[in-house]
């Protein structure tokens, strides 16, 4: 099953850029700009250049963050707020990245609190949920996932604002995949998890996240359930990144 939906290409930078990764992100836009890109496109660069890209111009690119604090403000220091983010020109926010769960130890509470915090402030997020190597030779890989879920997702939530990323945590970052036929597998099961809790949020773009790259994207990409990628290393090089967009598959 296709989706009506284009699908969307994310590029998460993670802790890399400085300013003079203007220069890079000035370039996209103004490939993009003279192309129709086959589909949205949206970069999650370091919140330090946040405003800065805002500021010199998006085109047809979408720009987010990489994570917020649930809170509107407060006394959290060196947290940053959704409204922070859509103060300084982001439309999107990613939440639950499996980075941010490992290293920062996120339960599913926070995450929760956090979708909550990106809906209040009018940012799109971005739920990624995954399971690791573990997980994954134990066989409990729909089972994380359709836990991830439930736990943060019920029948009151915002239904049609809200991009779910299968990122299986054991491929971010590796070189390593699943096979196609793992990732439509799995994506097939998400959605049908998504279909229990909503038709709207069921009918939204699920994107695939883990070492996509411009040889495995058109492949990945193709497959019938996938709704975009959130590209990881490859989106820090415009012209991998360009190539990527471009494998977009149009719907």
């Amino acid at each position: 099953m296709k989706t009506n939906s284009r699908q969307l290409i994310a590029g998460n930078w993670k802790m890399n850029g400085l300013v003079d990764s203007l220069s890079g992100f000035q370039t996209l836009v103004a490939t993009l700009d003279k192309e129709e890109p086959p589909a949205n496109v949206l970069l999650c660069p370091p919140v330090s250049l946040l405003a800065t890209f805002a500021s010199a111009g998006r085109g047809k690119v979408h720009l987010g963050g990489q994570d917020c604090h649930d809170a509107a403000k407060g006394a959290f220091t060196g947290d940053i707020s959704a409204e922070m983010l859509k103060n300084a020109g982001a439309t999107f926010v990613i939440i639950g990245h499996s980075e941010r769960r490992q290293y920062h130890h996120e339960g599913n509470d926070l995450i929760a609190a956090k979708l909550k915090a990106a809906w209040r402030a009018g940012l799109h997020p971005i739920l990624c949920i995954g399971e690791t190597l573990a997980q994954r030779e134990a066989g409990e890989t729909l089972r994380v996932l359709s836990g991830q879920l439930d736990s943060v997702l019920d029948d009151k939530i915002a239904k049609d604002d809200l991009t779910i990323a299968y990122e299986p945590v054991w491929a971010i970052g590796t070189g390593k995949t699943p096979t196609n036929e793992e990732i439509e597998q799995t994506h097939s099961f998400i959605r049908t998890c998504l279909t229990k809790i909503s038709a709207e949020l069921a009918a939204k773009p699920v994107l695939y996240g883990g070492s996509v790259n411009p040889q495995n994207a058109r492949g990945i990409l193709a497959l019938p359930h996938v709704g975009g990628a959130l590209v990881g290393g490859a989106s820090l090089k415009t012209v991998e990144f360009l190539e990527i967009i471009r494998s977009a598959n149009v719907q």
